[in-house]
Order: C-alpha cells, then sequence, then structure tokens
C-alpha cells in the first residue's frame, strides 16, 4: 500500500467515521479518491489534514469530513443522476461520480474547469460531465435529478434548483450569510411538496451569480 494510501486510511478513521460518518459506501469512496491529486503539488503534504486547501481563483477545496458529511446527508445511491453546483478542485465530483449513476457538475471559474476535467479522466471517472456555467440557475438540459448538491454559501436556496429537483429527490445547500451558513436539506415529496430542515453549521465561500451572491464582497 502506497503512502497516501495510508494516509487515506488514517483520514476515513481518525478524521471522518471517529466524527460520526457512517455511510459504508461513502466511507469507501473517501477511502479511494486521492486528494493529494487534487490540490497543488507544495500542498500535497497537506491533502489528508482535515482543514480547507486554497485552489486558486479564490476558491477552496473543502475539508475531508465536511466532504463525506454532505455526501452521507445527501444519500446518494448508484441509480441516482446528480447534479454538483460549484466543481472547484472536482474532489467532491469524484466521490459523488462512485456513489451515483450520472454526476453533472457546473463551475464558474474556467481554469478551475480545465483542471477538473482532466482529472476526471486520469481517474477514469467517465459518468461525469463538466461545464463552465453560473450554477445557481441549475442545468435544465439534463434536469430533473435525483439530488442536487451545492457546494457553495448561498443567501437562500436557488430556486431554479428547486425547479430541476425530482419528486422524491433531495437538495443540500450551506444557506446563511456571506462567511457562515447552515446546511440545509431540502427534500420534495411524490407529489412536488418541499420540506425544509437545517444543520450543522459550516463556511463556504460564496455562491456567485444570477441566484446566489452578486459579488464576493
Amino acid at each position: 500500500m502506497s503512502d497516501y494510501a495510508h494516509q487515506r486510511e488514517r483520514m476515513v478513521r481518525e478524521l471522518i467515521a471517529a466524527r460520526g460518518v457512517k455511510d459504508e459506501r461513502v466511507l469507501a469512496a473517501m477511502k479511494k479518491v486521492p486528494r493529494h491529486q487534487f490540490v497543488n503539488d507544495s500542498l500535497r503534504i497537506q491533502a489528508y489534514g482535515d482543514h480547507a486547501l486554497p485552489i486558486g481563483a479564490g476558491q477552496t477545496i473543502s475539508q475531508p469530513y465536511i466532504v463525506a458529511r454532505m455526501t452521507e446527508l445527501l444519500e446518494v445511491g448508484p441509480e441516482h443522476s446528480v447534479l454538483e453546483v460549484g466543481t472547484g478542485s472536482g474532489y467532491q465530483t469524484a466521490v459523488l461520480a462512485l456513489l451515483a449513476r450520472r454526476v453533472y457538475s457546473l463551475e464558474l471559474v474556467p481554469e478551475l474547469v480545465q483542471t477538473a476535467i482532466p482529472r476526471m479522466r486520469q481517474l477514469g471517472l467517465d459518468n461525469v460531465k463538466i461545464q463552465v456555467f453560473d450554477g445557481s440557475v441549475g442545468w435544465s438540459e439534463w434536469a430533473p435529478y435525483d439530488r442536487i448538491l451545492v457546494t457553495a454559501g448561498a443567501p437562500k436556496v436557488p430556486e431554479p434548483l428547486l425547479g430541476q429537483l425530482a419528486p422524491g429527490g433531495a437538495l443540500l445547500v450551506p444557506e446563511g450569510r456571506l462567511n457562515t451558513q447552515r446546511l440545509v436539506l431540502y427534500r420534495k415529496s411524490a407529489r412536488g411538496e418541499i420540506r425544509r430542515r437545517e444543520g450543522e453549521a459550516v463556511a463556504f465561500v460564496p455562491l456567485l451569480g444570477r441566484h446566489g451572491w452578486k459579488t464576493g464582497k
């Protein structure tokens, strides 16, 4: 086993499972995705610590616990089509790709997409489609989605995303202020009724776009 594989094992055991994440499929995906390949070479030594790291363009790769926690809350099944809003480095995208049937991911920053797409190819993840676009308006071409994950903080849930959520689907979004939010899980019933449940406090970079924050300030 490589040194990085050992570090992933320890990360999952000590930083994720020990903090209460129990979903075996999520834990297995976190053990498999090489987080060190999603950060700059100079930061690889920090890749398996439980902290966010800069990835350029004012964006970050989320701490491993938060990635695992959000993935577990979303309850992604192998039959699901997932929309991810905020590709970033592609790390969360890769975790979702190991769990879902298909992942569609939107990112506003072109240079992040230019590095995320080759990473998907290198990992053999051929069930992912990534595009440069305002994620706050969603991706109507492939809707509806069984699961939607927003990986940036929004003032409130973008209405277009609720519209693109399939009946029986779930949407997870960090909602709140510019610098602090809470995880909010939305569920849509078979009849289209929306239920909202507020969860733990988090801190994400702002979701920019038509239905997010207008600027990063």
